[in-house]
C-alpha cells in the first residue's frame, strides 16, 4: 500500500527512474573496470585460464586451418606475439627483421608530408650497409655502441658511390645518407652487433628503393617486406615449430576452444531490439572485456521461419574480420535463446546522432565525410567477401567509445557467388535501391545506392525522399526512389559532396558511381573528388582522428524502460531438428577476436609465462606429464570436509595433496 495521500501514478514513475538510474550505474560501472584492481574479471579468472598440458594440446596441430608462416604468425596474434618472442628470447640474428616489418606497416600509413623522412629512416637503418665498424673506430666506438653510448659520433653510411659530411639532421642524396649513430644503434639484432642491416636482401631490390626513396609511395618497401616474410617463412619458422613458444601457442588455441556458455559472461541492461530479440551489454568474466550479447530466441525463429537468416548472419559475421563490420567475438546457445556476441558500440547509432544532438539535424561536411570514409571501407570490405549488405541506414552505423563507425546488423546480406546475381525485395523503405523495389537481379549496386542516400540524410538533416516523421505510403516512397530526383540545399551541399550523391543516387545501376567494378567497386568511389583530402590508407589502419569522440560517462541508449519488451511466443513447441541447428550454431568464440581480447585485456603478459632462464614451465614438458587430479569423496560437502580437515594443519596432512596444489597453480 502506498502512503496515505501520496499519487501513485508519481511513485511507478520514480520506481522506473531509479531502476534505469540503478542499471545505467552498473552498466557504466563495469565499463571501467568494475571494482578497483579488477579489471572486471571475476576472483577465478586465472582458474577459468589455466593451460592445459603440452600432451592434452599436441594433437591440436592437425586440425588449425594451416600449419605455416602466412597464417600462424601472419593472421593470429598470439602466434605472431609468440614468434617475436622466440625470436628476442633465442637472440635470432633475424629479430630485427619483424621490426622492419613493423616500420614498413607504420610508413604506409603515416601522413604524406613525413613519408619521405620515414623512408629515409627505414633505408638507413635496414637497407645501408654499415661500415667496418672495427676498422673505422678500433679505440673508442665499439666500446661506445656496446655501452649503449652514442655520445655525438655521427657515421657516414653508404647507399652507394660516394659519401657526404655528416650533418645534424638525417639527410640523403642519390649516393649517400648521413646519420648520427645514436640512429644506426637504436636496438641491437644481436650481442655485440650495432646494425639492423638485413643482409638477405639482393643489392638490385635495395637499388631500386634507393632510386625512389623520395618518391612519397607507400608501396616503396613492397618488395622487400615480402622478401624478408618469404625468408621468416622458410628456417625461422621451423625453428619456432620446434620451439616451446609453439607448443605455448597449441595451448593458447585449446583455452581458445573452450566451451561457452551463459556461464562465460555477465549481463548488464538491454542496449536495444533485434529482429529476433534484445540486445544487452555483457562482460567476459575472464578477461573483463565488455561486448554486445545479442539474443535471438529459439521460439521466435521458428516462428517466423527465420533460422536461414539466423544462421547466414552467423556466418558472414564469422567470416568478415574488419574494423569496419561489427565483429562476431562468441556465438553460445542458452535454454531459450541463441546469442550472438559482437562488439559493443558505446556510442549509439548515427540516427541519434544526426537528429537527437541539438540543435539543427545533420553534421558538419567534415564528420560527414570520416563516416563516409569508414562505411565505405567496411561495404569495400564485405564486398571483397563477396557480400551484399542491402540495409545501409543511419540506425544500423554505430559509434565506439572512440567515435569510430562499424558497420551492424547483417541480418539480410547475403553471400553473392563470383559471376551470380541474387534477387530479393529487402531492405527500408527509403533507403532501398529501384532495382530491389522493382525485384531485379542484382549483385553489389544497392549497396551505393544506400550509401547515397545515407551521405545526403548526413549532410542534410533529413532523408532524400521523405520527410522526417512525414506520414506517407510505402508504395509514395518508393514511387519517389524510382522517379523523384532529390532537392540539394546549396547552403548545405558543396559542388563535390552534390556531386557524390548524385553519383550514387543514380537511378539506375549502369550509371550509378561504385557500379562498373563488382565486388572491387569501392576504388571507384574512393577516387571521387569529393575525398581528394583523404589519406585512405591511414584511414583503412584506424589512425585517423574522428571528428567527434562520445562522452565515456553517458549512456547511448533509450531508457531500460523505454525499450518494447518482446511479447511471449505462443504454439510453437521445438523438437530434434532445432536442437540440430542450435549445435550447428554454437561454435565457441571466434579464433581472431578471442586472441585480440587476450593481447588487449593484459591476460597474454600474466598468463605467458616460461620456466627460468628461457626454460619450459612444468606444463610444457612432455617428458613431466600431469599429475592426476587428486581422489575425493563424491560429493561437494566431503570434498570441502576434506580440505577443512587437511588445511587444520594436523600431522595426517596427506603429502600428496599438498604437492600436487602446488605443482598446478591456480591460473
Amino acid at each position: 500500500m502506498w502512503p496515505q495521500g501520496r499519487d501513485t501514478t508519481g511513485h511507478i514513475l520514480e520506481l522506473m527512474e531509479l531502476e534505469n538510474i540503478v542499471a545505467n550505474t552498473v552498466y557504466l560501472k563495469a565499463r571501467e573496470g568494475g571494482p578497483e584492481g579488477s579489471k572486471g574479471r571475476s576472483k577465478k579468472w586465472k582458474k577459468l585460464l589455466t593451460f592445459p598440458h603440452i600432451s592434452e594440446c599436441i594433437d591440436l596441430v592437425s586440425s588449425l586451418r594451416a600449419d605455416n608462416y602466412d597464417y600462424i604468425v601472419g593472421e593470429q596474434p598470439i602466434g605472431n606475439k609468440l614468434f617475436r618472442q622466440f625470436c628476442q628470447s633465442n637472440k635470432k640474428h633475424y629479430t630485427h627483421y619483424n621490426d622492419f616489418l613493423d616500420d614498413v606497416d607504420n610508413y604506409e600509413t603515416v601522413l604524406e608530408e613525413n613519408r619521405t623522412h620515414e623512408a629515409q629512416k627505414i633505408f638507413t637503418e635496414y637497407l645501408s650497409k654499415p661500415l667496418d665498424l672495427s676498422e673505422t673506430h678500433k679505440d673508442n666506438s665499439d666500446i661506445s655502441f656496446a655501452n649503449g653510448k652514442t655520445e655525438d659520433l655521427e657515421k657516414t653510411v653508404h647507399i652507394s658511390g660516394d659519401t657526404v659530411p655528416g650533418t645534424d639532421q638525417a639527410a640523403i642524396t642519390e649516393t649517400s645518407v648521413t646519420v648520427k649513430s645514436d640512429f644506426l644503434t637504436k636496438t641491437t639484432s644481436a650481442p655485440g652487433t650495432a646494425s639492423k642491416y638485413i643482409d638477405i636482401l639482393p643489392s638490385k631490390m635495395i637499388e631500386r628503393v634507393r632510386k625512389e626513396i623520395n618518391s612519397k609511395s607507400r608501396e616503396l618497401f613492397s618488395e622487400c617486406q615480402l622478401e624478408v616474410k618469404s625468408f621468416l617463412s622458410e628456417d625461422p619458422f621451423k625453428d619456432f615449430r620446434m620451439s616451446m613458444y609453439f607448443h605455448r601457442y597449441l595451448q593458447w588455441k585449446c583455452l581458445e576452444r573452450q566451451p561457452v556458455t551463459y556461464k562465460t559472461f555477465r549481463m548488464y541492461r538491454v542496449l536495444g531490439k533485434g529482429g529476433f530479440g534484445e540486445v544487452c551489454a555483457c562482460q567476459t568474466r575472464s578477461t573483463g572485456k565488455m561486448y554486445a550479447c545479442k539474443k535471438l530466441e529459439k521460439k521466435r525463429i521458428k516462428k517466423r521461419r527465420g533460422e536461414t537468416m539466423v544462421i547466414t548472419e552467423k556466418q558472414i559475421l564469422q567470416k568478415v574480420n574488419s574494423r569496419f563490420v561489427v565483429n562476431l567475438a562468441y556465438a553460445f546457445e542458452m535454454k531459450d535463446a541463441l546469442c550472438l556476441v559482437l562488439t559493443i558500440m558505446e556510442g549509439g547509432d548515427l540516427k541519434f546522432h544526426i537528429y537527437n544532438m541539438g540543435g539543427e539535424p545533420g553534421f558538419p561536411e567534415e564528420r560527414c565525410r570520416f563516416y563516409a570514409c569508414e562505411i565505405i571501407l567496411g561495404l569495400g570490405h564485405l564486398h571483397k567477401e563477396g557480400i551484399v549488405y542491402r540495409d545501409c541506414k543511419p540506425e544500423n552505423i554505430l559509434l565506439d567509445s572512440k567515435g569510430h563507425v562499424r558497420i551492424s546488423d547483417l541480418g539480410l546480406a547475403v553471400e553473392i557467388p563470383e559471376g551470380d546475381a541474387v534477387r530479393g525485395r529487402v531492405g527500408t523503405v527509403g533507403y532501398m535501391a529501384p532495382e530491389i523495389i522493382d525485384n531485379e537481379k542484382y549483385t553489389f549496386s544497392p549497396d551505393w545506392f544506400s550509401l547515397g542516400c545515407l551521405i545526403y540524410e548526413m549532410i542534410e538533416g533529413r532523408a532524400p525522399f521523405r520527410q522526417r516523421k512525414e506520414k506517407v505510403k510505402r508504395e509514395e516512397v518508393d514511387r519517389r526512389v524510382k522517379e523523384v530526383a532529390e532537392d540539394y540545399n546549396d547552403e548545405r551541399f558543396t559542388p563535390a559532396s552534390r556531386s557524390l550523391c548524385e553519383g550514387l543516387l543514380q537511378k539506375s545501376p549502369s550509371n550509378r558511381l561504385g557500379c562498373s567494378r563488382g565486388r572491387h567497386g569501392v576504388m571507384e568511389v574512393k577516387i571521387h573528388p569529393w575525398f581528394n583530402s583523404v589519406n585512405w590508407r591511414r584511414m583503412e589502419a584506424g589512425r585517423a582522428k574522428p571528428s567527434f569522440e562520445p562522452d565515456p560517462h553517458a549512456v547511448y541508449a533509450k531508457d531500460v524502460l523505454d525499450i518494447e519488451q518482446f511479447s511471449t511466443v505462443k504454439g510453437v513447441s521445438l523438437d530434434q531438428n532445432d536442437e540440430n541447428f542450435y549445435t550447428k550454431f554454437s561454435s565457441g568464440a571466434v579464433s581472431i577476436p578471442w586472441q585480440e581480447e587476450i593481447i588487449e585485456k593484459e591476460v597474454f603478459n600474466e598468463l605467458n609465462i616460461f620456466g627460468p632462464n628461457n626454460t619450459p614451465s612444468p606444463d610444457l614438458r612432455l617428458d613431466l606429464p600431469p599429475e592426476p587430479e587428486p581422489s575425493s569423496g563424491c560429493l561437494p560437502f566431503f570434498r570441502k570436509r576434506r580440505r577443512g580437515l587437511y588445511s587444520s594443519g594436523s600431522e595426517g596432512t596427506p603429502q600428496s595433496n599438498s604437492q600436487n596444489s602446488n605443482s598446478m597453480p591456480e591460473r
